[in-house]
């Protein structure tokens, strides 16, 4: 029988200790996240460096003349809302298994964990998938100009210190970024009125309001008057009110918290009166 030389086994056990090092069937690395970005990233680069002019016909099918000189006066287009969510998950490691997933077509720029650790995991200037079916105002598609924001939270706990005191000094890094308004910065179910409730009515809105986060109804309330027209009052400040049971829901799970009814109260009247002004 003939022997084997000694590399032919060297060989043999480098495969074997590979194969126990390799990794199982669908689970994502960090490694991999890195290597799809870039690969995303380089894709849409090629994309921006085209340079071809648009293809135009008559409707007799005519070709319009066209070309393309590129501008010199452009930049990267830039975010002018946060949308805040809950992420409704365990922890801030399953969440960003979560984004780290094809399947799940969902993620967003920032997520912040319950002991205060911000993980960035889109460029700002990039579009996340966050916000779904939504509407604020005259805007239909929320995932082009916000920045999305989750927050490590199961929508039934109490936001932990930390985690607010990250988020707040976040929010204050991108309002004076991007000048974001005030007004801008909203919640996931304010813009999905019926679909979403997030962040939670655990969320403290006030906090971030006295902040420069969105707004609050003052302390002192004027009465709302007689013939105040409160869905129009929804509408204008951004509410999609097709569905107005949903979007009254959707404005006291933000600014009453201790109410989610689809009725307004004279209380909640007032508090929308209030609130509707500072738009």
């Amino acid at each position: 029988m003939k022997l084997l030389r000694p590399s032919f086994y060297l060989l043999l056990l480098t495969i074997l200790f590979a194969s126990c090092k390799a990794k199982k069937p669908g689970i994502v690395t960090a490694v991999d996240n890195k290597k799809v970005y870039k690969s995303q990233i380089d894709s849409f680069l090629d994309i921006a460096k085209q340079m071809q002019p648009v293809v135009l016909a008559d409707s007799l099918g005519a070709p319009i003349p066209s070309d393309f000189v590129g501008t010199v006066n452009f930049n990267l287009r830039k975010p002018n809302y946060v949308i805040l969510h809950h992420t409704a998950q365990d922890s801030l490691a399953q969440t960003i298994r979560t984004f780290s997933l094809v399947r799940t077509q969902v993620s967003a720029h920032y997520v912040v964990g319950r002991d205060g650790k911000v993980v960035h995991m889109l460029n700002d200037y990039l579009r996340s998938w966050h916000a779904g079916v939504s509407k604020w105002g005259n805007v239909t598609d929320m995932n082009s100009c916000s920045i999305g924001i989750e927050i490590d939270n199961n929508g039934i706990e109490p936001f932990s210190d930390a985690q607010m005191k990250s988020l707040l000094t976040l929010l204050s890094y991108l309002k004076n970024t991007y000048n974001i308004p005030a007004a801008n910065f909203i919640g996931h179910s304010d813009i999905a009125p019926g679909r979403k409730t997030d962040p939670s009515a655990r969320f403290p809105w006030k906090t971030l309001a006295d902040r420069g986060f969105g707004y609050w109804s003052d302390d002192i309330l004027e009465l709302a008057p007689e013939n105040f027209d409160y869905a129009t009052a929804l509408r204008l400040m951004g509410y999609d009110t097709h569905n107005l049971s949903a979007a009254i829901k959707a404005f006291k799970l933000h600014f009453i918290q201790t109410d989610v009814s689809p009725q307004l109260s004279q209380l909640d009247l007032n508090v929308l009166y209030n609130v509707y002004k500072k738009y």
